[in-house]
C-alpha cells in the first residue's frame, strides 16, 4: 500500500502486524478509550522493598515473550536497563521486547542479549549508538518500533503497547514507592517520561540508589503505581545524566541561522506577550533563544511558558522573568534539576500531557513557536531525524513530529550542507516529521517557507528576509556538493516508524 506522503508500506510485517497507513497529521483526531490496568493490592503491613532485581523479576512472575519498560532520564549515564535485561538473561528467560523511551550508547551490552535472542523487540522514540547500528544492520528478530513522545504515552495508554512490567530508575525512593527525581546522587529531575509506563503497566518496581524513610517529599510518581523497590548501588552516571550539547554555539554559520530565524519569529507577528516557546538543546538552538531574549527584553514582551527538554539557558530566561512558566517533560542540565526542585511555577509533565494526540489536549497544542533539527528535509518539506547520510539509524522522533503538529510555527534550522552533504534533497531517506506540520526551513544561506502558509507568505511579503523556495535553496546546496548518490538497502523491514496517531509513517529498512 501506499501511505499519504507515497511511502511504500506492506500491509502486514511480521512481528508487527496489520499496517495503518499515515493518512494525514490531522486525519486520525477520535473518540478513543483508554487502557484498563491490572493492579494487585497491598495489605497493611506488606513490604515493598525486596533485596534484589532478580527478586522483583520472580514476584512479579516475569516470563518468556514479556514487555518490559525504561526511561531516559538518565540518558546516557543509565544503568538500570542493563542491570535487569542481564539478570533477566541469568534466568535464562528469551523471547523478550525492550519498551525504552530512548536508547543511547551506554545500552550496548544489549546487543549481546539481542543476538542470543533473549531480546527480540524493541520499542524507542530516539536510539543511537551500538543498538541502533546493529538494529540497522537486522540483527533484532522483529522490526524495532519507533514511536514519538506523544505517541509512546498514546500506545501505551490505549493498550497499543502492552507494558507487563515497568522499571523506574528513582533517584530517590522511599520505602512504600513514592519516587521524585530531584533528590540524590542520581537526581535528574522531571521523570515525565516514566509516567504513562507507571500509571499503566501490570507491574512497576522503582530502582532506585537513594532509599529514604517515608514519606519522600516531593512526590512525583507515587506509591499507589509501585509494586515493588529494590536498592542498588547506582542508577547511572551523573556525567552521562547530562549528556548533549547545551550550550550557545559560537560557531559563525550557527549563529546566521540563529539570527535569521529569530528574525522571522519576529516578523511572523507571535512574538508578543503571551509567547510561548520550546527548543532544544543542541548549539544552534539555544542561539535562537539567545536571540528571543534580547527582543523579549528590548520590547518588554512577556511570554506565558517554554516547554520540553529544560536546559538551564530557558531556566534563565524563565528566572529573568521572560516567561511565566515551564513545563519540563525532562531536565536536560542540573541547572534545570534545580529549578525544577526549587520553583513552583516551574511544572513537571507527563510525556501524554506533553504530546500524546489522543487526550483532552497536549501542552503542545499550545505553543507558538518551536525549534527543530533536521538530517534531511525534501521539497515537500517532510523531515528525517530517523536515519542519517548512510541510512543507518541514529536518531528518532523523540517530540519532534509531536512538536512540530502543535505548534503554529514550526521552524527546522540547519545547514544547508552537512560533512559535503545536501540537507535538502528531492526525497528523504526516512520520514519522520511529515512536511505539513514544518512552516519554515532556515538555513545560512535563506529562508524557505513552506507554500501551504499562505498567511506566513503574505506575512512575510514587504519583509527584507532572504527568502526562497525550497527548491532554490536545494540547487544551491548542489551547487556546492553536487547530487548525492541514493542509498542502497536490502529489503527486510528493521524499523517501523509510527507517527504519533499510530499510523505508520515509513520504514527503515536493513542497511547493506
Amino acid at each position: 500500500m501506499i501511505n499519504a506522503l507515497g511511502r511504500n508500506l506492506p500491509d502486514y510485517i511480521e512481528g508487527y502486524g496489520k499496517v495503518k497507513p499515515f493518512a494525514g497529521a490531522f486525519e486520525n483526531y477520535k473518540e478513543v478509550v483508554k487502557s484498563s490496568v491490572k493492579l494487585k493490592s497491598v495489605k497493611p503491613g506488606d513490604d515493598k522493598v525486596l533485596s534484589s532485581i532478580k527478586e522483583a523479576l520472580l514476584k512479579c512472575e516475569i516470563k518468556d515473550g514479556y514487555t518490559i519498560s525504561f526511561h531516559h532520564h538518565l540518558r546516557n549515564g543509565d544503568f538500570v536497563l542493563n542491570m535487569v535485561v542481564d539478570e533477566i538473561a541469568k534466568l535464562g528467560l528469551k523471547d523478550i521486547k525492550v519498551a525504552a523511551s530512548s536508547i543511547f550508547p551506554c545500552h550496548a551490552p544489549l546487543v549481546e542479549h539481542i543476538k542470543n535472542g533473549v531480546v527480540t523487540g524493541i520499542y524507542a522514540n530516539y536510539m543511537s549508538g551500538p543498538v541502533a547500528e546493529a538494529v540497522s544492520k537486522g540483527i533484532l528478530k522483529y522490526p524495532a518500533i519507533m514511536h514519538t513522545h506523544g505517541g509512546r504515552a498514546r500506545a501505551i495508554e490505549s493498550g497499543d503497547l502492552h507494558i507487563d512490567i515497568a522499571f523506574i530508575a528513582s533517584p530517590a525512593c522511599d520505602t512504600y514507592g513514592n519516587i521524585n527525581g530531584v533528590e540524590g546522587k542520581s537526581a535528574c529531575g522531571s521523570l515525565g517520561y516514566a509516567i504513562p509506563d507507571a500509571m499503566y503497566a501490570d507491574r512497576v518496581v522503582a530502582i532506585t540508589d537513594n532509599l529514604v524513610p517515608y514519606p519522600a517529599c516531593p512526590i512525583e510518581i507515587s506509591q499507589e503505581y509501585v509494586d515493588y523497590i529494590v536498592e542498588v548501588e547506582a542508577i547511572g552516571d551523573p556525567k552521562g545524566i547530562v549528556s548533549g550539547t547545551t550550550r550557545i554555539t559560537k560557531d559563525p554559520v550557527g549563529l546566521k541561522i540563529a539570527k535569521l530565524a529569530a528574525q522571522l519569529i519576529e516578523e511572523s507577528g507571535l512574538l508578543k506577550d503571551g509567547f510561548s516557546f520550546q527548543t532544544g538543546a543542541g548549539g544552534t538552538s539555544l542561539a535562537v533563544a539567545a536571540f528571543v531574549k534580547e527582543m523579549m527584553k528590548k520590547n518588554n514582551i512577556k511570554g506565558s511558558f517554554a516547554a520540553g527538554g529544560i536546559t538551564g539557558y530557558i531556566v534563565e530566561m524563565f528566572e529573568e522573568g521572560l516567561f511565566r512558566s515551564l513545563f519540563d517533560v525532562q531536565c536536560f542540565d542540573l541547572k534545570a534539576v534545580e529549578s525544577y526542585k526549587n520553583n513552583k511555577a516551574h511544572q513537571g509533565m507527563s510525556s501524554s500531557m506533553y504530546g500524546n494526540p489522543h487526550n483532552r489536549g497536549a501542552v503542545v497544542n499550545n505553543l507558538d513557536v518551536m525549534i527543530l533539527g533536521a538530517t534531511e528535509i525534501d521539497t515537500d518539506f517532510n523531515v528525517n531525524v530517523t536515519t542519517g547520510s548512510n541510512g543507518v539509524i541514529m536518531g528518532g522522533s523523540g517530540g519532534h513530529s509531536d512538536t512540530a503538529a502543535g505548534s503554529k510555527l514550526a521552524i527546522v534550522v540547519t545547514q544547508l550542507t552537512k560533512a559535503r552533504l545536501p540537507i535538502i534533497v528531492d526525497r528523504v531517506t526516512t520520514v519522520t516529521t511529515p512536511g505539513e506540520t514544518i512552516d519554515a526551513v532556515v538555513t545560512e544561506r535563506g529562508i524557505a517557507i513552506n507554500p501551504k502558509r499562505l498567511d506566513l507568505l503574505e506575512k512575510l511579503k514587504e519583509s527584507k528576509l532572504p527568502i526562497f523556495t525550497i527548491e532554490e535553496l536545494k540547487q544551491m546546496a548542489e551547487k556546492m556538493t553536487g547530487v548525492p548518490e541514493k542509498i542502497e538497502f536490502e529489503d527486510k523491514i528493521v524499523a517501523i516508524v509510527e507517527y504519533r496517531d499510530g499510523t505508520v509513517i515509513d520504514v527503515v529498512r536493513q542497511v547493506r
